[in-house]
């Protein structure tokens, strides 16, 4: 009887006192994106501070977390168990998982993420999983961009190992019979210049980036290819429309500032609006059927990094969609490039050009991309190139280094410009990430806009260059054909100026009204901003030889809400304050490509200004949460340095 109780005793005891358990489900993942579900059992006491680490490697000291969800995520986490199901990218190293107790009287308000939210303590590790594992080693991360040759298709792609990689391709699906060799190249901590990029938090090793270039493609033609090897796996097969010289179509889908969302919280913010603006393009990009080519420019702060390096991996997961089936083209911005020590900073940008790169000082993006051109400085590639597409003449400039007269930038800039044959591109569309123009009162950039309205804005009126697009400010911005801070008469003769850096980044400007309205930050703007739009989104570009439009879509519908059209004379025939309905009636109906954009019509750009300046008030109230102190102003602005 003694032995009876004896052994009731010691089970009550052992479930009272019980160890927690972790583990997950399935034990091998194949492939990035591949969903795993976290248990948990025997949280004694559980407490809405306890939380799951996410580790790659799994021997990452505690602090070392790529990522973190707190327990009470599951609805079942006061029960002591529950579950959190999440997808994982493929770091090219085993994943962990830690659940930790954090009590209110160990939160550290000096240890903070981005957003000045406490890190969580890692002083009470309750338990640790097993070790999970990706099943192949095959390529990831595979995107495209043009090279300098008009019949030719660059394919880059990430590996974990240096081995011998290939690209095969070819007209029909079943015969990829055409194989060319990449070539692979990684990077060290130790190129790396500031924390945290070259500190044992910020840093992953990043695999192998792989680049083959297809060639001898016919114009206009669907290929279809994969990217591998025999020892090490194939991709999957993906598909792309290959440039045409002879074409006067272009198709783009433009924006900046978009950044990439994670499915954990961790030392930044994830962009949740990126993924909308990937999910409207995607759209886009399949009702252009299989014999339409199209290119994505994303103009700076492109994954927003900031030296936590396995963010880059997620952005290229999350963007692979897009940028396997068309060109995916980019160009440098401050949270790719900026850090204390650059060699380009004279004094009227000591406050400029700060630590905004997280000391990845344009290594990554060097490394990630290769752009035309063979433009450099100080071993950071891609600053500035061009290529011809359709009817259109595309520049692509760098604010992060030298573009004053006499600069090796300002020489190709103007060279290029020069030489462009109108006949053949009627259009050029300039694009660079600071903008020139912007009713953003951001102080710090307003040195850098003096400059280049004094050395480059010339330039671009003197060669008739149809737009200039930018990013930096996160949100859309419309401008009237202006040079020298002036409107243009009649609407023709200068650049039309577009801000296009509302693709996802949260932060917002604050924009400056009127003289004579003060307390109205949106609307009515000064007389030079012809549209400023109050949320998410991305623009679509379409042009052939007469006509240029320019799209402002919204991500909280995917429909249009303002737009510009431009001849190839240079006259804006629409876009403007006094546009009726945005469409002129003397140049008949619109083309194939224009329908495919602008199916509501007018309609729609008149509700799309209301519901965007509403969505964007209401969405982001209910994130900051109804105890918001931001009276007097639209919108709760965030520090400077988070553009």
């Amino acid at each position: 009887m003694i032995a009876v109780y004896s052994s009731f005793f010691f089970l009550l005891i052992s479930s009272v006192h019980s160890t927690p358990t972790i583990s997950f489900t399935p034990q091998t993942l194949n492939r990035s994106g591949d969903i795993v579900t976290i248990q948990w059992t025997g949280v004694e006491s559980p407490s809405d501070l306890d939380w799951l680490g996410i580790y790659s490697p799994p021997e990452s000291p505690h602090d070392h977390f790529i990522g973190y969800k707190f327990l009470s995520d599951s609805p079942d986490w006061q029960t002591g168990s529950g579950s959190i199901s999440l997808p994982l990218t493929n770091l090219r190293s085993d994943y962990s998982f830690r659940i930790f107790r954090w009590t209110q009287s160990e939160i550290n308000p000096k240890h903070k993420d981005h957003d000045h939210n406490p890190l969580p303590g890692t002083r009470h590790l309750l338990t640790e999983s097993n070790r999970l594992k990706f099943r192949l080693n095959r390529p990831d991360q595979i995107h495209l961009s043009y090279t300098d040759t008009v019949n030719e298709m660059r394919v880059m792609f990430v590996t974990g190992d240096g081995e011998e990689r290939l690209a095969r391709y070819g007209e029909v699906k079943e015969r990829l019979n055409n194989t060319v060799k990449a070539r692979g190249v990684s990077y060290e901590r130790e190129r790396m210049c500031h924390a945290p990029a070259n500190t044992t938090i910020g840093w992953r090793d990043p695999g192998w980036t792989f680049d083959a270039v297809m060639k001898s493609l016919k114009p206009g033609v669907k290929y279809y290819y994969q990217v591998g090897s025999e020892s090490k796996g194939w991709s999957e097969i993906h598909s792309f429309v290959s440039r045409n010289d002879d074409s006067d179509q272009t198709l783009a889908f433009m924006f900046g500032d978009m950044g990439c969302s994670t499915p954990y919280r961790t030392f930044i913010r994830g962009e949740e609006e990126s993924l909308s603006t990937v999910k409207w393009i995607l759209r886009d990009i399949k009702s252009l059927g299989n014999d339409k080519a199209a290119i994505v420019s994303h103009i700076g702060d492109i994954s927003y990094a900031k030296g936590y390096s396995w963010i880059w991996d997620e952005f290229f997961h999350q963007i692979e969609p897009i940028a396997s089936k068309v060109p995916y083209h980019v160009c440098i911005g401050n949270h790719e490039y900026d850090w204390p020590m650059q060699p380009w900073k004279p004094d009227w940008a000591a406050y400029v050009y700060g630590k905004d790169s997280g000391g990845e000082c344009g290594v990554p993006y060097s490394v990630k991309f290769n752009m035309p051109g063979n433009s450099s400085e100080a071993k950071v590639r891609n600053l500035y190139y061009s290529y011809d597409m359709g009817s259109v003449h595309f520049v692509y400039i760098s604010t992060e280094t030298e573009f004053l007269k006499g600069g090796k930038q300002y020489s190709f800039i103007k060279s290029d410009l020069e030489s462009v044959n109108r006949s053949k591109t009627p259009f050029v569309v300039v694009q660079g990430h600071r903008p020139m123009y912007t009713t953003s009162t951001k102080g710090s950039d307003i040195a850098v806009r003096v400059k280049m309205i004094e050395h480059l804005e010339p330039l671009f009126v003197e060669n008739n260059v149809t737009v200039a697009l930018w990013g930096h400010v996160h949100r859309y911005e419309r401008f009237c054909p202006i040079s020298n801070n002036t409107c243009g008469e009649r609407w023709h003769g200068s650049p039309v100026h577009l801000v296009i850096g509302m693709a996802g980044k949260e932060t917002q400007p604050i924009w400056e009204p009127r003289p004579n309205h003060p307390d109205v930050p949106i609307f009515p703007q000064p007389a030079r901003s012809m549209y400023r739009g109050g949320e998410f989104g991305y623009t679509r570009l379409v042009a052939d030889k007469e006509r240029l439009t320019i799209s402002y879509v919204g991500n909280h519908d995917g429909e249009v809400h303002d737009k510009v059209e431009i001849l190839a004379s240079g006259e804006v025939i629409s876009g403007g304050s006094d546009d009726d309905d945005g469409k002129d009636s003397s140049l008949g109906s619109k083309s194939e490509f224009e329908v495919l954009w602008y199916i509501e019509g007018a309609s729609v750009m008149v509700l799309g200004v209301v519901l965007g300046y509403l969505i964007g008030f209401f969405s982001r109230r209910k994130r900051e949460g109804a105890g918001s102190s931001n009276t007097g102003r639209w919108i709760q602005v965030k520090n400077e340095e988070e553009t």
